[in-house]
């Protein structure tokens, strides 16, 4: 009998091992066919094995352990591309790598592409939205297509009003969101007194936006994370795109280079006639210019499987006024940043990246009044991020990165007492996270992230993160995570302010905690269709520390900050139909927000009870295109004032006898935050249309904002209690013309 237990013991190792051996990887990375540019997250199916997976933010995909030494039918498809077919033959023990390029499909009633169902659907994403360059240019304008402008319409985000692209995210400051752009931190993107981002939405490929429970790979925010990739650029034409709005003019070139591609975007304002709309019919007479630029390289011959890339931007506004007793402003930011990435020889990716974010923001008084400030930011980052896919389908993945970080800040309080202070510091943090992805019904994203530079900080040395996915149904989604985030750079925020020009960046000090956040998060997905999807997600954040502006400072020893807690909670629902002609979007927000400073709880200005969102894209025959959005939220809070007193001036009271003459009227307010303001509501209309000449094509839109004209309350003026209201009706145009 030994004997042959041996045999059969032996047969079956050399059957697993042969078995072991018979598996190949694919791996590959789809694109535009015209232009070569990356298609994210897209869906990648094996129909005979019906596996699948989705492109990453690079458009690249891996599928493991598929079964080798078969010709196996690969399945791509992209909203708004032709979905594509091809024939494979996957080697035992190596990686079949492909380029999969689309076609991209003509929008016509005639004719309907089936949009395919997203295979990966096991992927831990509470929180997270994806954001197309489509669906940011279907948004009406105030002015300029924006990014940060378009997150408004999101469920979640509030912003903080018609004049600024500023926003919170589920109860938090607007100094809790981090933007990082190609992984290069963004501390200040905001034009024209905020309102719209330095980022031209013509460069960008794809955004990743995390309203919490992000993974361990994002750190240094407390409430959410904008990631932002630009594009390469044409790989195969030289082509040109110029446009100009009622307020600036831009262009970009883009083309082809030895081995690589090439983009340089550039914008300059013209007339601020417009902008007028916004403040009241006060004259605001901004100068402002943004240039972006992106230079890729790769060569088989040279590092094979790297991907090297430069990218910059710059920007500068200035707003100066004819009249002495008004001061100027001035901001600017220059970004620069360099990164490789790698394929490995086995299912591994290598990001590399260095970069320097620089920001500079000076307020000069002329003959106003107002004290000087000005504050300036340096942070030079060096990151690196592993991915690897095991053959189980699950993903390890690692990173560290090292920041250096400088902060001058100047400024007289109102008694002339000269801050001139500075600090610097050097970060380190490192995070560990795998994906539970082998199970098609679950999928578990843990990890944690480490704060390497002081064991001894005022901070915790461990984030935790985890998210969990389980398909409970194949058309039903459950979801949830839990994580920490600390957060030790913020900007002075003052809630007193409507419209602030100044919020300079600084590190936490010392004598403070590192702001931090537990996240709470659940949620139900559910596909009822190729087309009908709801989504439906409530979060509990705990804001456990954050500095605050000590409103009440009226002595040189006390501090300039105080340490605040808060906490907010709700629930959102939003459904979505989409279709290659119809995209409609429906959302409810139901929240609450507190915040805590001294043993004083109130309502922050940004909470908002209530929170509608209605918004629908129609694409006409001969490329005409009808878009409307509809946005409601209930009054947010306001300290009202109650009325006035006359204080007594005693300076001069020995020698004045006309007492009455020395009094002084003194404003007198409620409670903090105990009143709110009326609801507010807006319709924005657009309408567009594409005229192809052949050697060019022309886009035209205009839209129409507050179509009905709405007067929502801005603020009230406290010395007259005159009432001013937000944006009034108005009509922009844009042309843009693509070479």
């Amino acid at each position: 009998m030994k004997p042959i237990i041996r045999i059969i013991t032996v047969s079956i190792l050399l059957t697993s091992l042969i078995a072991a051996q018979e598996k190949g990887t694919v791996r590959g990375v789809v694109k535009d066919s015209l232009s070569l540019e990356s298609l994210p997250f897209g869906n990648v199916f094996i129909k005979e094995l019906n596996v699948g997976t989705s492109t990453n933010n690079r458009g690249y995909f891996v599928i493991p352990s598929v079964p080798a030494n078969r010709n196996l039918t690969v399945v791509v498809s992209y909203v708004g591309y032709k979905k594509k077919e091809l024939r494979v033959l996957v080697n035992a023990d190596t990686i079949t790598d492909l380029e999969i390029l689309l076609p991209s499909l003509k929008i016509q009633f005639e004719t309907i592409e089936k949009i395919e169902r997203i295979i990966k659907e096991n992927v831990p994403d509470v929180g997270k939205i994806i954001i197309t360059p489509k669906e940011i240019e279907n948004i009406p304008k105030g002015v300029e297509t924006d990014l940060l402008r378009s997150l408004a319409s999101l469920p979640g985000v509030q912003s903080t009003g018609d004049v600024s692209a500023k926003f919170n995210v589920r109860g938090g400051e607007t100094n809790q969101n981090l933007i990082l752009l190609d992984g290069m931190p963004v501390y200040y993107p905001f034009h024209a007194i905020g309102l719209f981002s330095i980022i031209d939405p013509d460069v960008i490929n794809n955004v990743e936006f995390f309203k919490g429970g992000f993974s361990a790979n994002y750190g240094r925010a407390i409430s959410s994370i904008i990631k932002i990739d630009t594009k390469d650029g044409d790989k195969n034409n030289l082509r040109a795109k110029l446009s100009a709005s009622l307020l600036s003019a831009k262009g970009l070139i883009e083309g082809p280079i030895p081995s690589g591609s090439f983009f340089v975007s550039a914008r300059k304002s013209l007339s601020n006639n417009i902008l007028k709309k916004f403040v009241n019919e006060n004259d605001l007479p901004i100068d402002f210019y943004d240039a972006s630029l992106k230079i890729n390289f790769a060569d088989p011959d040279f590092f094979a499987g790297s991907k090297f890339s430069l990218h910059g931007l710059m920007s500068e506004d200035n707003l100066k006024y004819s009249d002495l007793i008004k001061p100027d402003y001035r901001w600017r930011n220059n970004i620069w940043g360099f990164r490789i990435f790698t394929l490995g020889e086995v299912p591994f990716f290598l990001d590399f990246g260095i970069s320097v974010s620089q920001f500079k923001n000076e307020i000069m008084p002329k003959q106003s009044g107002i004290k000087p400030k000005s504050n300036e930011v340096n942070d030079f980052t060096i990151s690196t991020d592993f991915l690897y896919v095991l053959d189980s389908k699950d993903e390890v993945s690692l990173g560290v990165d090292v920041k250096s970080f400088t902060t001058k800040l100047f400024l007289l309080n109102r008694l002339d007492f000269q801050i001139d202070a500075g600090a610097d510091g050097l970060g380190s943090n490192a995070y560990l996270n795998y994906k539970f992805l082998r199970f098609s019904d679950i999928g578990i994203d843990i990890g944690a992230r480490i704060n390497l530079k002081d064991l001894a900080a005022k901070g915790d040395l461990i984030e935790p993160r985890i998210n969990v996915t389980y398909l409970l149904f194949p058309e039903l989604t459950l979801k949830s995570a839990f994580g920490v985030y600390q957060q030790d750079i913020s900007t002075i925020v003052d809630e007193r302010e409507v419209l602030s020009l100044f919020d300079p960046v600084f590190i936490i000090p010392d004598y403070m905690h590192k702001s931090k956040a537990l996240h709470y998060m659940a949620g139900i997905s559910s596909k009822l269709s190729n087309y009908f999807s709801i989504n439906l997600e409530s979060y509990y954040k705990k804001i456990v520390s954050a500095p605050t502006l000590n409103e009440n400072k009226t002595q040189f020893n006390q501090p300039d900050f105080l340490q605040s807690s808060g906490e907010s909670y709700g629930g959102e629902i939003q459904a979505k139909y989409k279709t290659n002609q119809i995209d409609l979007s429906l959302s409810y927000t139901l929240s609450r927000a507190f915040k805590e400073v001294e043993g004083v709880k109130y309502h922050p200005r940004y909470d908002s009870r209530h929170n509608l969102n209605f918004s629908f894209t129609l694409n006409f025959f001969d490329d005409w295109q009808f878009s409307a959005n509809w946005i409601y939220h209930s009054g947010r809070p306001y300290t009202q004032q109650l009325g006035y007193y006359d204080k007594l001036l005693l300076n001069d009271f020995l020698y004045d006898y006309k007492i009455y003459e020395s009094l002084f009227p003194i404003r007198y307010f409620g409670d903090k935050n105990t009143a709110r303001l009326p609801d507010y509501h807006r319709l924005d209309l657009i309408l567009a249309k594409k005229i192809n000449l052949g050697f060019m094509k022309l886009n035209f839109d205009i839209s129409a904002i507050n179509v009905y004209n709405r007067k929502n309350i801005f603020y009230f003026e406290q010395s007259t209690g005159k009432i001013v209201n937000m944006l009034p009706f108005l009509l922009t145009a844009t042309v843009k013309a693509e070479l």
